[in-house]
């Protein structure tokens, strides 16, 4: 049965009606459309059709309800204004333009559109004043009467694509075909009236509407070129140095701080936090106080309270600095190793949760999850904000200061970064960081256990999370930078401010005899080898039958494992030291393991975790005082035990005595080693080249050593040579000797108030030996020659070391290095030396220790080790940023016309006239989300790359003269190649990152535990949303050790009262009580907009 309605479907479509009727009505004189919605876009469809209809009248509705609206908060009655109306049609129209497919046919269809309407080959109206909602299209024949054929289409479509049913994409529409007289005369008579009191489109309204979109061919590539920087780098553009309110006295406003403090600010609103990472001497104190103020500026001062953790040795600079900035009475200050005061109550402090804003020096130290100071900094970072501020929200603020924060493994970055952001719901444009880091550190292990390491592989992966995680959030400027940026070198210059040059690290060789050479070999197989040491001493609690391991010690074989491993770092550690550091701790390793296996022939096995058993040895104490000292500290914690031999699994006790069997071997060669060549070249170089004033300006000398006895062992080799000007510096005198150390070391000493009182510089001290406790927080830069006594394997060491010189104020011009580098002679002992090298390098890579400064092939090709240089990065995208704020103050007006050039524009350049043959016929786009932006290339063959946004920069960079040209063919074509490679990788991220749940083993078990306390009827409604709650926060990764909390819990196997209490206290812990988190949906694949292109001719 046929039907007058179509719906769309199965081709019946509004697009075929319309063929159909002009094909066998080709007496059509009129084709009247009266539409409440509208799209230039969509008129080329049927254009085709109207070419020889006479009389084309498109009569469309606007946003009456807008111009009421307008009018009412003015105060006016609304009236027809016909200027409005037809401001409202034209920026309908630019709209559309903008929204319209991206392609040459569509583009072809708008120019038409606008053609015809300057041609006067259509006419088009907007209605005033009726809210048009109707759809009604007219086709009539001249004459129109009863006997010739005519008809109307009415029902739901619009003059659209989606509306014709054309494309891929349209919409389920319901409309129906009248062909009878008095329908068809109705409609018309209706369309007349409306007609009659519309307001004209005149040729004049449209013909500069190519100029207010993409359309315009007058942009040029220089244009274009500011237009890109300009979306790229957004509210950065803006130079704002009053943001932060007035300086101290003291304090000028250096433009690369001032940067820091607004790009920094923003980042802090977008992303609840960012890290810091300018590098050593360029004032990261003084940039975190200036957010610090701004942030009280925007919050409001009475509801602003900061919390600054640092480190012990640089806890007068941040007061100092507070103080200045007058800002002192909004913060609290504690050390790092005291958080734990804040979680406790202590009085000195605020409740976690009255914190605002949360600054971390030194940062680097919270990249291990597994640690105390980690989770009492999350817990104090991550708890709710109490009092919200102006700035809204209830998460807290943090920044995160570290001069050396992308050095480590990716796993240090995704935990440090977890201070501000979830793991599986962050604000970066990867969303799901768990799924984004887990391939990353899986490869990452997979390239550490090959000897020579694939760089490549490692650069893309560390590609990645440069790219997606660490540029969103982090800033760092390198001296480089400030050197190459103009700004920036006069604030340098004003200040008299000179940058020393680091000198690659120089060789002291110092030989190994043949008979060294097979005993360091031999000891590096002992400790390292898995079947020699079995380091069984600190392995006792996983000695133990599993019964009674059960009763007194959780996770034992793990912590067996961890104090083993750490016993094993120590001692090749302090072999690579010095030997004599290695002799006393191998001594001391020895002298543990026997008394161990003597409490085994006692019956009596002393295991405390909360004294030190061998002190209490040293100190003469019986066995059975020393029993009844573990059972007083039992009460308090029952894994303090005296257990008895039968309580240890077989085989323990024989692990032990072959570990003492190996050691005696060990400590009976290193005992017949009476000479030292480490220490013998050391004292020779000491005065030829250390303190050789050709390099040496001032005759000072900073010595470092990881170990405390190596720097003993040092002081009492100088002394012996006559030296009293040795000041030897560890923990225990840091603190106290603060004062000598700056009157003798510190280049900035002393300032114009220390002046006032009459202090100077003194010289009682020209050498400091030291461990890495003055590796951080203190000036030695009147030295500007630093000794490594031992091998800085990790690089974060070696920056912060020598970062102790390489400091603003010093009056040298060249900071040297020096590292000790054993040798051997003969190629049987080049080849021992070598392999015990390998050795030591793969034991710090199996272990997974921090990047070494030196790949494995550097290490072992003293070439390449000491011919580098030690060279910092450069953010080239500063220098387009400041060339960008140049051209802004000199053509402000020019500026703020490019600023509106319309998104998509595009230009044509010639690439032989610009000198870039290589461009020829290729095309750079740039496309953005609201998330994320990407820059392409599309070559020739229609091949897409992602590109970096420095290299796009050098692509659209053009000279003001240049004149744009045609764009090439296949220019339509290369974009939306580029823009489909953006959207099947968007479709990769979200199908790999699901609904925000936490899928590891201990999350897993500690849901479906937290699933079945939540059916029990004993718990109140407050208990309920709290366990929800508790859920929640562990799927969206709030919290890192929450999920390992619960999972504890479970294991205990309380009854239901004792874990519902626990639970309890879990969930005031963590403050889940004010929580308001809620999981996000799963990522939506958004469709990237296009900002600019260009193609090459």
């Amino acid at each position: 049965m046929s039907t007058k309605f179509f719906t769309n479907n199965a081709e019946n479509t509004l697009l075929k009606k319309f063929e159909g009727v002009f094909t066998y009505n080709p007496n059509i004189q009129y084709f009247d459309a009266l539409v409440g919605y509208f799209r230039a876009s969509g008129y080329f469809r049927i254009r085709p059709f109207l070419g020889k209809v006479p009389q084309i009248r498109i009569l469309v509705g606007i946003n009456v309800d807008k111009l009421l609206a307008e009018a009412q908060k003015s105060g006016l009655e609304f009236f027809k204004n016909h200027e409005k109306t037809k401001e409202q049609f034209i920026k309908k129209i630019q709209d559309d333009i903008e929204e319209a497919n991206y392609d040459r046919e569509t583009e072809n269809g708008i120019l038409q559109f606008i053609d015809d309407l300057i041609e006067k080959k259509i006419q088009v109206k907007a209605h005033p004043e009726k809210k048009i909602h109707a759809k009604v299209y007219i086709l009539r024949p001249e004459p129109f009467n009863e006997h010739t054929p005519a008809s109307v289409i009415t029902g739901s479509s619009n003059l659209t694509d989606a509306g014709l049913g054309a494309g891929f994409m349209f919409n389920y529409e319901f409309n129906v075909q009248l062909t009878e007289y008095p329908d068809v005369k109705f409609a018309t008579d209706e369309f007349e009236n409306l007609w009659k009191d519309a307001v004209d489109i005149l040729p004049v309204d449209i013909q500069n509407i190519k100029k207010k979109t993409y359309l315009n061919d007058e942009v040029s590539p220089f244009e274009l070129y500011i237009k890109m920087l300009a979306e790229y780098f957004g509210k950065n553009i803006d130079y704002d140095p009053d943001s932060m309110g007035d300086l101290p006295q003291n304090f000028k406003k250096l433009s690369y701080q001032v940067d820091a403090v607004n790009e920094g600010f923003n980042m802090l609103q977008k992303h609840n936090g960012f890290v810091l990472a300018d590098v050593v001497g360029l004032g990261k104190t003084v940039v975190a106080a200036m957010v610090a103020k701004k942030f009280i500026l925007q919050n409001g001062r009475d509801y602003t309270k900061i919390l600054v953790v640092f480190p012990p040795a640089v806890e007068k600079n941040w007061k100092n600095t507070f103080k200045d900035f007058k800002i002192d009475r909004y913060t609290k200050f504690i050390t790092n190793g005291r958080l734990e005061r804040i979680l406790e109550g202590h009085e000195d402090y605020w409740n976690k949760e009255e914190y605002d804003l949360i600054i971390v020096d030194e940062a680097h130290k919270y990249r291990n999850h597994k640690t105390g100071v980690f989770q009492n900094l999350q817990l104090i970072c991550k708890s709710p904000r109490a009092n919200k501020g102006l700035i809204d929200g209830l998460q807290k603020k943090v920044i995160l200061v570290s001069a050396t924060p992308l050095n480590n493994r990716p796993d240090d970055i995704f935990y440090q970064i977890q201070m501000f952001q979830d793991a599986r719901q962050s604000t970066l444009p990867i969303t799901n960081l768990t799924s984004f880091f887990s391939p990353l550190m899986e490869q990452y292990k997979n390239l550490k256990r090959f000897d020579e390491l694939d760089v490549n592989k490692l650069r893309e992966i560390y590609g990645k999370i440069r790219k997606n995680v660490i540029e969103p959030i982090t800033i760092r400027r390198t001296r480089t930078d400030l050197e190459n940026i103009q700004d920036y070198k006069a604030d340098i210059a004003a200040q008299g401010i000179i940058f020393p040059k680091v000198e690659p690290p120089k060789k002291v060789e110092y030989v190994l005899d043949e008979k060294l050479n097979e005993l360091f070999y031999k000891t590096v197989f002992y400790l390292t080898d898995t079947d020699k040491l079995k380091y069984a001493r600190y392995q006792a609690i996983a000695g133990l039958k599993p019964e009674i391991q059960n009763k007194y010690y959780e996770n034992a074989e793990t912590v067996s494992k961890s104090l083993a491993f750490i016993m094993k770092t120590q001692l090749v550690k302090r072999l690579e030291s010095s030997f004599f550091a290695f002799k006393m701790s191998l001594i001391a390793f020895k002298k543990a393991t026997d008394r161990m296996i003597a409490m085994f022939e006692n019956d009596k096995v002393f295991i405390a975790p909360d004294t030190d058993v061998n002190k209490l040895l040293d100190k003469g104490w019986n066995e059975d005082d020393i029993e009844k000292e573990i059972e007083r500290l039992a009460e308090e914690n029952p894994k303090n035990q005296t257990f008895k031999a039968d309580d240890f699994n077989e085989g323990f006790l024989e692990d032990l005595k072959k570990d003492a069997a190996l050691l005696k071997e060990l400590v009976t060669s290193w005992n017949k080693i009476d000479y030292d060549p480490k220490l013998d070249v050391f004292v020779d170089k000491l005065t030829k080249q250390f303190l050789n004033k050709k390099t040496n300006l001032e005759g000072k000398l900073v010595i470092f050593s990881e170990s405390k006895d190596t720097v003993d062992y040092l002081a009492k080799a100088l002394e012996q040579q006559g030296r009293k000007d040795v000041l030897v510096i560890s923990a225990k005198n840091r603190k106290s000797s603060y004062e000598t150390i700056v009157e003798n070391f510190d280049a900035n000493f002393p300032n114009e108030s220390e002046k006032e009182k009459g202090r100077e510089q003194k010289n009682d001290f020209n050498i400091i030996i030291t461990t890495e406790v003055l590796a951080e927080g203190v000036n030695l830069h009147r030295s500007n020659v630093v000794i490594h006594y031992d091998t800085p394997w990790n690089s974060t060491k070696l920056m912060q070391r020598i970062g102790r010189v390489n400091r603003i104020g010093t009056k040298s011009s060249r900071i040297f290095n020096y590292v000790f580098y054993p040798s051997a002679q003969g190629d049987s002992q080049i080849k021992l030396n070598k392999t015990a090298f390998m050795k030591i390098q793969a034991f710090h890579t199996a272990f997974g220790e921090d990047n070494q400064v030196f790949s494995t092939e550097e290490i072992l090709d003293e070439v390449k080790l000491f011919s580098g240089t030690y060279k910092e990065e450069e953010d080239e995208r500063l220098k387009y940023l400041h060339f960008l704020r140049d051209f802004k103050k000199k053509n402000k007006a020019w500026f703020d016309t490019i600023r509106k050039i319309p998104l998509k524009s595009r230009t044509g350049r010639n690439s032989d006239s610009i000198k870039k043959p290589e461009l020829k016929d290729g095309t750079a786009a740039f496309l953005k989300t609201d998330k994320k932006f990407e820059f392409y290339w599309v070559d020739n063959s229609n091949q897409s790359n992602e590109i970096t946004p420095v290299e796009a920069f050098r692509i659209f960079e053009a000279d003001q003269k240049e004149k744009r040209v045609d764009l090439i063919e296949s220019h339509h074509e290369h974009v939306n190649t580029a823009v489909e490679h953006f959207e099947t990788l968007e479709h990769q991220v979200v199908q790999s990152q699901s609904d925000p749940e936490a899928l590891g083993g201990v999350a897993q078990r500690a849901k479906k535990f937290l699933s079945e306390i939540i059916k029990h009827p004993v718990l109140t409604e407050k208990q309920k949303e709290n366990i929800q709650k508790i859920v929640v926060l562990i799927d969206i990764g709030k919290y890192t050790n929450l999920p390992s909390d619960v999972d504890r819990l479970q294991k205990r196997k309380l009854n239901l009262s004792s874990s519902i209490f626990e639970l309890d206290k879990i969930a005031k812990n963590y403050n889940v009580d004010m929580s308001d988190a809620q999981k996000g949906s799963k990522g939506k694949i958004e469709k990237p907009v296009i900002i600019i292109s260009e193609s090459f001719a």
